[in-house]
């Protein structure tokens, strides 16, 4: 009688549906391990991706609690059995891992463990991690009922499904890098544009006013307003392109903190007030985190850049597992018809795709002279 608390297909196809949820790499890992204890009925499991150096890029576990983990100190070395694993490509199978000879024993704080079931995880010939699960959770009379062959088997599978999980969500991270990397590109051009041409009109309208000091002074102190106002909007360009260009602290300060200190620095940045409220959220995946920025970014940078708005409103609230992003502005507005058909999207294209990307939705309202609210709602996990 199977002490899982499901089995078979059914058991294996849940842990695919899991996984397959998830794009950013850590996620992915966190998911595999979880999957892997669930189905095997294990009370530990853990996942280690090799750097290039004889350690872990990456070790995921699960079963071990936060304040465990941080006494049990660095994370482990290449050596001994997870070294065979990486280095020999062979599944491990174990009754007590304590009595193998490979076995160099763990810190003080490490949980004890007995049994073991161990499988590489493979992309090809490319050992991508070493997938391993200790004390199967079953009555243990004479010693153990151990891992069995079955187990061994549905593992295996679920190890073939997760290198390939794996290697989407390291593909999706390098396809994010090259985006990040073409949206800098945009941005500083977009800077040099901009603020050339006011620092050109700077410098124009200064010659202009020094060239009338003496034989205009009301006009030359016209134009020496004008040489204000354009300081002004320069500095404010640069304000907020060094926000954009800043990479978000997501991982550490996660995006309700992010978004934050970002809308500060907009607020003071700017004539308009920008506000930000959010009530109860809960932490989101971290590619819905990262979409839900980029699209209160771009929003943002529509109501103050193009709407000419005076407020503009940003709110964070949960909705259902997920959580629905708002950002309203008093601005001028516009007829979203009007601008497709004459081939300006003021970034909507980018904001519907970043949303359809994590499986989320945007919705636009917007009129003539009745300002924009734009909406976003992501499904969490």
């Amino acid at each position: 009688m199977s002490h899982r608390p499901s089995s078979g297909l059914a058991a294996v196809s849940t842990a695919l549906l899991a996984m397959s949820r998830h794009l950013e790499v850590r996620d992915v890992l966190k998911t595999i391990v979880a999957s892997a204890r669930e189905l095997l009925d294990a009370e530990y499991a853990a996942l280690g991706v090799p750097d290039d150096h004889g350690g872990f890029a990456q070790f995921v576990v699960d079963g071990v609690s936060d304040e465990q983990w941080k006494a049990i100190g660095p994370l482990p070395r290449q050596h001994g059995i997870l070294a065979s694993m990486l280095h020999r490509a062979e599944p491990e199978r174990l009754a007590d891992v304590r009595k193998d000879p490979r076995f160099e024993g763990w810190p003080d704080a490490h949980p004890e463990m007995s049994d073991f079931l161990g499988l590489p995880v493979r992309d090809g010939d490319e050992i991508l991690g070493a997938l391993f699960l200790a004390n199967k959770r079953c009555p243990k009379p004479d010693g153990g009922c151990g891992f069995t062959a079955e187990d061994e088997a549905l593992l295996s599978i679920l190890a073939q499904h997760a290198a390939i999980a794996l290697t989407n969500a390291r593909l999706y991270e390098r396809s994010r890098e090259l985006t990040i990397a073409e949206e800098r590109s945009r941005l500083a051009h977009e800077l040099h544009d901009a603020v050339s041409q006011k620092l050109f009109s700077l410098r124009l309208t200064a010659q202009a006013a020094a060239a009338l000091v003496d034989r205009d002074p009301a006009r030359a102190k016209g134009e020496l307003q004008q040489v204000a106002a354009l300081a002004a909007e320069a500095a404010d360009e640069l304000r907020a392109a060094v926000v954009e260009l800043r990479p978000a602290a997501l991982d550490e300060d996660g995006l309700v903190h992010t978004l934050r200190t970002q809308i500060q620095v907009l607020d003071r940045a700017h004539s308009a007030r920008v506000t930000f409220e959010s009530p109860g959220t809960r932490a989101l995946p971290a590619a819905q985190e990262e979409a839900v920025l980029r699209v209160a970014q771009e929003a943002l940078h529509n109501a103050l850049r193009h709407a000419d708005a005076k407020l503009v409103a940003v709110s964070l609230t949960r909705s259902g597992q997920g959580a629905r992003l708002t950002v309203t502005d008093d601005g001028k507005g516009f007829d979203p018809r009007t601008v497709r058909s004459a081939g300006r999207h003021l970034g909507l294209v980018s904001m519907r795709d970043r949303a359809s990307g994590v499986g989320g939705r945007l919705t636009v309202t917007s009129a003539p002279d009745r300002g924009t609210t734009i909406e976003m709602e992501v499904p969490g996990g």
